[in-house]
């Protein structure tokens, strides 16, 4: 295979070669830009559920469904709150905005709206918060309206309010529909402007550390040549679903290749900056610095497309849906570090250089005389290096274990949106388990005969899940008045079918907390025991449970599956793949798990930063992944960029001399691709989301970590140590 990568590399390098080979990529953009669709197009936004739509949870909500059929789609709660309390004049606008969602007036995505215009007083006091300072209700829109449509209905709600309510009520919307419609909004023009600040800090870094503007703009064009053939081809992937195009996946996937595009420009034109020093031709000088740097190049790309590549085994959608996007990004990525970017520096020259032009014969001036100095403090004291920085790497990592972590996903949306301003609002003014109670549904495999002994037997369950710790109450509850026939079943209590009841119970806790999580947990694996207690005969009856509280759960056993799934995978995966790049068996071990040491303690020393000095009392679930997958890809490198110039040199050095001079000469092109890298990352702090804010953060502080720390010292030093006979 390297075989056939080094043909390609040396004929892209050539006179003919790299003119053909830019006009591909030309012809490819020119052609996908006019015929193939945008990935825009085709964005979604997952959902917290599984592939493959089979979790407790979904399976429950189908049973729902099937049961108890509705024509609705994601309801929105509306929040009417004034801090003195709202007045019978209030009331009045209240009752007129609730005639008009009644109305032929209303938008026709409402499917159905609470009439609290026609309610009893008794009944609308009952509606109210304990101090009266807040109110309230629910509104269905259509099942099948599209996130993007909810966002427009829930704005005409908003105007609407506006002109019939007073400016001292304030209005919010929350619930399922309300954070699809705030989640459409916070990522409106997310991708224009990551382009923008991506593209100006890339820019200003490469002028400010090469001084050159060919230097600077040209991986910023072959960038954008990528990045536009990439989402046309993940469009027609859209176009055609043979995958789903998740849309925060485009928008974190567009720092990542102007960042890992930038960095292979970095390291071709760095080499072939030494090999015009020796060359008078500048093709066969870019056919001497491919032919080195294709390995590495390859071999680093395969692991990144590997690791993307193993997102697929995922189950939980948010992370599965990543793998396509990434996947086709990274093999484009590659597919330019080998072709399009050695081409168009071929076909450059030494006018790339300009004003710093290299000449035959003469050695550049501007020497990393830093990475001279910690090439032989390395060298001289690599045990000391060792101790040093395996203490500090531990301090991080033990400083993981107290991490929390959050799935609330309103946490992590600004606190003035709606939504989240919306939900806090009924947090502070209701029971926490009002805001999400927990359904019930008890499916029998024929029909029911609601006899006395039935409705006991129910009574009995709702009784016994009254009782566990963590339950408040439970709604809808079977009374004895209903058991004799004096009273009827609860509204909607039994489905049509006769086949399956559903009822409700509130936790004692917010529901999306850890406690009310564990709780449902433990009810959940008691279904069985409570149907049989009560004197159902096992396998005739089936207990289900829906609602967030339930989603959850699921979301939280899916993670912790995935996480030890993925984990291992990516580790061996990469691990293999090291080997073949290194023909060793030591190497790649050395390499990985100094990787994996530098993420869990970035993890442990974020966690530092984001609790101790920001106040964050947890982060989100998904962290952990997202940052592993690319921080141990990106990571590992720059460790194969420098493992593969130490054993260049080792074939002339002895080892000791080898691993001095691969520190010194990767030193400087290593520690610029990484402050690039990670200064593109950074930008993703510039987005509304708490979860973009920390995953940025985060990647920043690892990929530095992992540029000036572990490869410049830490893993150098161990070289240094377990090769004392080479």
């Amino acid at each position: 295979m390297l075989k056939i990568v080094r043909k390609l590399v040396q004929y892209t390098s050539s006179s003919k070669g790299a003119k053909i080979t830019l006009a591909v990529w030309m012809i490819a953009i020119i052609a996908l830009s006019m015929l193939a669709p945008s990935a825009k197009e085709y964005e979604v936004n997952s959902t917290e559920g599984s592939v493959k739509e089979d979790t407790p949870s979904e399976v429950a909500e189908k049973l729902l469904h099937e049961q108890f059929p509705s024509d609705d789609g994601l309801t929105a709660l509306i929040v009417f709150h004034k801090e003195t309390g709202l007045t019978k004049n209030d009331i009045k606008e209240i009752e007129s905005f609730s005639k008009w969602l009644q109305s032929n007036d209303k938008p026709v995505e409402i499917s159905n709206a609470l009439p609290f215009h026609d309610f009893p007083n008794e009944i609308q006091a009952q509606m109210f918060s304990e101090d009266k300072s807040t109110l309230l209700f629910n509104l269905s829109l259509q099942d099948n309206v599209e996130p993007g449509e909810s966002h427009e209905v829930l704005k005409l709600l908003e105007k609407k309010w506006s002109t019939i309510g007073s400016n001292d009520i304030q209005f919010e919307i929350t619930g399922p529909a309300g954070i699809a419609a705030d989640t459409i909004s916070l990522f409106k023009n997310a991708d224009i402007v990551l382009m923008l600040a991506t593209v100006g800090l890339i820019f200003v870094l490469l002028i400010f550390i090469y001084r050159s503007p060919l230097l600077a703009i040209t991986p910023l064009i072959i960038a954008g040549i990528v990045y536009g053939v990439v989402d046309r081809v993940l469009g027609i992937l859209g176009k055609y679903d043979v995958f789903s195009i998740e849309g925060q996946a485009t928008s974190i996937m567009l720092v990542l290749l102007f960042a890992v595009v930038t960095d292979y420009s970095l390291f071709i034109f760095s080499r072939y900056r030494e090999e015009l020093q020796k060359y008078e031709s500048k093709y066969g000088a870019m056919n001497e610095a491919i032919y080195h740097v294709s390995e590495p190049i390859f071999f680093s790309g395969g692991t990144v497309v590997l690791a993307m590549i193993s997102l697929f085994v995922t189950v939980f959608k948010p992370y599965n849906y990543f793998a396509p996007v990434f996947t086709v990004a990274v093999i484009f990525i590659l597919l330019a570090g080998l072709t399009l970017i050695p081409a168009l520096f071929a076909l450059l020259g030494r006018k790339a250089f300009w004003p710093l032009i290299p000449k035959v014969n003469t050695k550049n001036k501007q020497k990393g005389k830093l990475w001279n100095w910690i090439s032989k403090v390395v060298v001289k004291r690599p045990t000391l290096v060792s101790y040093i920085l395996i203490v500090v790497l531990l301090v991080g990592a033990i400083n993981v274990l107290p991490i929390n972590f959050s799935f609330n996903l309103l946490k992590s949306f600004p606190e003035d949106i709606s939504s989240r301003v919306g939900f806090e609002l009924l947090e502070e003014n209701y029971p926490a388990g009002e805001l999400a109670p927990v359904t019930v549904l008890i499916k029998s495999n024929g029909e029911m005969e609601q006899n006395d002994e039935f409705l006991t037997n129910m009574q009995g369950i709702q009784k016994d899940i009254a009782k566990h710790s963590g339950v408040s109450s439970v709604k809808s509850i079977i009374t004895e008045e209903m058991i004799n026939g004096e009273e009827e079943l609860p509204h909607n209590f039994v489905a049509e079918s006769n086949e399956a009841i559903k009822f409700q119970f509130v936790l004692s806790m917010n529901p999306y907390d850890h406690k009310a999580i564990d709780t449902l947990h433990d009810i959940r694996n008691e279904a069985d025991k409570l149907l049989v207690n009560n004197g159902f005969e096992k396998n005739k009856m089936e207990m289900h449970f829906a609602g967030q509280t339930a989603s959850q759960l699921d979301v939280k056993q899916m993670n912790k599956q995935d996480m030890i799934v993925l984990f291992t995978l990516v580790v061996v995966l990469l691990t293999i793949v090291l080997g073949f790049q290194t023909r060793s068996i030591l190497l790649p071990t050395l390499m990985m798990g100094t990787i994996l040491l530098s993420y869990v303690a970035t993890l442990g020393f974020s966690w530092i930063i984001f609790h101790n000095i920001l106040g964050y009392e947890a982060i989100s679930y998904r962290i952990p992944l997202y940052t592993f997958i690319f921080m141990v890809a990106l990571g590992i490198d720059y460790n194969i960029m420098l493992v593969s110039r130490i054993k260049e040199f080792a074939k002339e050095y002895d080892w000791k001399e080898a691993v001095q001079k691969g520190v010194a000469l990767t030193g400087g092109v290593i520690s610029s691709a990484g402050l690039i890298l990670a200064a593109t990352f950074s930008v993703l702090i510039t987005q509304p989301l708490q979860e973009l804010f920390l995953f940025g953060s985060i990647m920043a502080l690892g990929i530095l970590l992992d540029t000036f720390i572990i490869r410049g010292f830490f893993l150098p030093a161990i070289l240094l140590l377990t090769h004392r006979d080479k």
